[in-house]
């Protein structure tokens, strides 16, 4: 089971997959290609573009609160000519910052960050609301990150987080043993 809301305007449609047990909701907006795993929640109002060329990658277990806005591709604001060019011209942006965002498993995102190109967030990196992410950002898993310029705040508890994991699991297996003794 998936819940994605009909009111979300997705550019790409056969490039966008959403895992068992995520959630999209109501007036998101993508121009990627977009993978999301198991498990996850895009809120309302986020919106993830770059183009049909770059991938947005969402791990299971992963979040991004209300308005977060990733950007695969953004025009060079201090080099580059700013607008979209129509099919065929495309040649004449000399600058632009490009590359796929990817969110590893165990990660989220707070409320109205702005995540820009070339960023991997790895394993059980969090980033708090209101933050901005500069492209290539070297993060470090299983830690927090807020502010603007972001920056490190704290290491993650990973040893809490899978305990909880395993304790989802273990309900899971369980649900579905009673559901099979109990049609």
């Amino acid at each position: 089971m998936k819940i994605i809301s009909k009111q979300i305007r997705v550019r790409h449609p056969e490039s966008f997959e959403v895992g068992e047990w995520s959630i999209v909701d109501d007036f998101c907006y993508f121009s990627t290609k977009v993978k999301i795993g198991d498990y996850s929640h895009v809120a309302n109002g986020c919106s993830i573009a770059g183009g049909k060329d770059r991938l947005f990658t969402m791990g299971s277990f992963c979040s991004l609160s209300a308005g977060v806005k990733i950007w695969c591709t953004s025009d060079d604001f201090v080099k580059g000519l700013i607008f979209i060019p129509p099919p065929g011209a495309e040649e004449i942006k000399e600058h632009v910052i490009t590359g796929d965002v990817t969110m590893v498993d165990f990660t989220a995102v707070g409320s109205n960050s702005v995540i820009m190109p070339k960023n991997n967030i790895p394993e059980g990196t969090t980033i708090g609301a209101l933050s901005f992410v500069p492209p290539e950002y070297p993060f470090e898993p299983w830690s927090v990150y807020a502010g603007i310029p972001i920056r490190l705040i704290t290491r993650r508890d990973k040893q809490s987080v899978m305990k909880q994991l395993e304790q989802f699991k273990n309900k899971m297996k369980q649900s579905a043993l009673t559901a099979e003794f109990n049609p």
